[in-house]
């Protein structure tokens, strides 16, 4: 995809990302690296748990959901900053071998008051797995360019 600027946006438009798996290997060592819990990282105790063996970090399910949504490549050109997430919710686990996928509907557009040239957008994301059931929902706050305008 190309970039899209603040203005191409509108209000319930959708996109949805492609899908991603999280190997047993990438869920062991994001979780040994950011988040050691044992539900993450030691089958013999995880399998004891609530989930009946290893789970991903949230963190991890979040962070790779963002990129599978970047690799769309909508605002690569367009993003200033993204200064925060709202309701960040992990809904059901994501097990190794689980591929994950979102769609991110756009909740709200937002023109900047002080800086003409950009303006708010808030995405609202549901990722779902293999089976298309919703492990998470979040939603992501970003401040986009307008599109250049042309010298005259």
């Amino acid at each position: 995809m190309h970039t899209l600027y603040f203005e191409d946006f509108s209000v319930g438009q959708t996109f949805t990302t492609r899908a991603g798996t999280l190997s047993a290997g990438d869920v062991s060592d994001f979780a040994l690296k950011y988040d050691p819990q044992p539900i993450h990282v030691d089958a013999h105790e995880a399998e004891k748990g609530m989930f009946g063996g290893i789970i991903a970090s949230g963190l991890h399910t979040f962070a790779f959901s963002l990129r599978l949504f970047i690799d769309l490549g909508l605002t690569m050109k367009s993003n200033i900053v993204g200064p925060g997430v709202d309701a960040l919710r992990w809904v059901a686990p994501v097990r190794p071998g689980d591929t994950i996928h979102s769609i991110v509907e756009v909740e709200s557009l937002t023109p900047s008051k002080s800086k003409q040239d950009r303006g708010t957008v808030r995405l609202n994301f549901t990722t779902r797995n293999q089976n298309d059931e919703i492990v998470m929902t979040y939603t992501s706050i970003m401040i986009l360019r307008k599109r250049p305008t042309e010298p005259a």
